[in-house]
């Protein structure tokens, strides 16, 4: 019997004052049962960081053909693919074909590293692509925030994000690889 996937209720508020976006979201998120509590976390903080009223959680980790993000327009054009990890470039290059904007953020330190030799010659082409890297502890205290029923609040300012729950808060700096 397959395992079912766990379902988070999240009340999400939201203010980015680099983009002058405020507004809360009230999220549900299943978390398959191969995804750690620090991806879904994740998952989230991507959601944060590029949060508008049509980006949309996909069915993710369970479907090759989707991203773990995306946001379409009316007309149906992917405006924006959003992966988590370390995709192999024929991944990518899909995303870059079908998505007029791509976002990797990529985690996991050990692999990271030899996955970023192998691949950053490769990525010249793609003019629509951002890689982004979260360190391993950041991810770790991410994951900590878990809840199965969570209100959190989340400020990006200058480069720097801040998330929490109103008793811990994390503090993110994402690492610009390439864009």
């Amino acid at each position: 019997m397959a395992l079912k996937s766990t379902i988070f209720k999240v009340v999400l508020q939201i203010a980015d004052m680099e983009r002058d976006y405020y507004a809360e979201h009230s999220l549900t998120i299943a978390r398959h049962p191969s995804e750690t509590d620090k991806r879904m976390m994740l998952r989230l903080l991507a959601f944060c960081i590029d949060a508008n009223e049509k980006l949309a959680f996909s069915k993710g980790i369970s479907t090759d053909d989707e991203p773990d993000l995306w946001q379409h327009e009316l007309h149906g054009e992917i405006s924006h693919w959003i992966e988590l990890g370390l995709p192999d470039e024929r991944r990518i290059r899909k995303a870059c074909s079908r998505a007029r904007r791509v976002t990797i953020y990529t985690y996991n330190q050990r692999s990271f590293d030899v996955w970023w030799h192998q691949i950053e010659n490769k990525l010249t082409r793609f003019d629509n692509l951002s890689i982004f890297n979260i360190s391993d502890s950041e991810l770790d205290s991410l994951g900590k925030l878990a809840r199965r029923t969570m209100q959190l609040q989340c400020t990006i300012q200058d480069g720097d994000i801040w998330i929490g729950d109103g008793e811990r808060s994390v503090h993110v700096v994402l690492h610009d690889l390439f864009a």
